[in-house]
């Protein structure tokens, strides 16, 4: 993989694990409850939670034949990626965090989202130093952004789940290719 194509691929899988981000922080921002110290605690829980689960499933690909691994951690996600947006379609969203929920937990629910698809994206091959980071940057900025927009988004929180679920197949897709 040249490495605009693991940049993109690094981006895409921060986004498609972040926009719960986005919902989870519209709920916690709206109510004034979002400093640095609860920004980084969230960013660094899910970034390490996720860098785990990456290089769990780059180590399981070194036990599959070359190639084979891509084609399976593709399929995964892909999965995966229609598993959300067949739940969406059954009603099953979520909806945003409310503002009692503490931000460790928050970021202990955002990383556990993260870690199923970090061992699927892992095992394609997918960089977990570069999707980590990416996943941290895309964090915060997922954070600041839910902050900015407040209550006024939560009527779009049923759109989170099939759009995830969108961006993972189109990940999944992209890896197998």
């Amino acid at each position: 993989m040249d490495f605009f194509s693991a940049v993109c691929a690094g981006v895409l899988f921060a986004l498609a694990c972040n926009l719960d981000t986005v919902l989870a922080a519209i709920g916690q921002g709206a109510g004034g409850r979002m400093g640095a110290r609860e920004l980084l605690t969230v960013a660094a829980v899910t970034t390490t939670v996720t860098f785990l689960s990456l290089t769990l499933g780059s180590l399981g690909a070194a036990l599959l034949p070359e190639g084979l691994a891509e084609r399976l951690g593709g399929l995964a996600l892909t999965a995966l990626g229609l598993w959300y947006v067949l739940d969406a379609l059954r009603g099953k969203n979520s909806a945003p965090g409310e503002t009692d929920h503490s931000w460790l937990a928050l970021s202990a629910a955002l990383a556990v989202n993260n870690a199923g698809v970090g061992v699927a994206a892992g095992v394609t091959g997918l960089s977990p130093l570069l999707a980590s980071g990416c996943n941290f940057a895309v964090t915060i900025l997922s954070l600041l952004l839910g902050r900015q927009l407040g209550k006024s988004l939560s009527r779009w929180s049923a759109f989170a789940l099939p759009v995830s679920g969108t961006m993972l197949v189109a990940l999944g897709l992209w890896q197998m290719v």
